[in-house]
């Protein structure tokens, strides 16, 4: 159970730390990117450890990545790549 969370807590920052490389303009500051990862994986890894019991690594780690991804998704901000046009007067 310790290695299944340290194992996703690193998948976590793994993924957080992959984000910060590839979309540093739209994210945070990396502090919390990093948090972010980390929590995240190890809430999805508790959730889907809950839901299947123990025997299913794999498939919490996959979990772990997963809920690690989305909470990582919650911080992106739009790209700068709009332009508003103002309406005719």
């Amino acid at each position: 159970m310790i290695l299944e969370a340290l194992g996703s807590a690193l998948l976590g920052l793994l993924l957080a730390w992959a984000a910060t490389r590839r979309l540093p303009h739209r994210l945070p500051a990396r502090p919390l990117v990093l948090s972010t990862g980390v929590a995240g994986a190890l809430f999805g890894d508790f959730v889907t450890h809950s839901a299947l019991g123990t025997g299913g690594v794999l498939l919490s780690l996959l979990g772990a990545a997963v809920v690690s991804a989305a909470s990582l998704s919650l911080l992106l901000r739009p790209a700068r790549r709009l332009r508003r046009r103002s309406a005719p007067a």
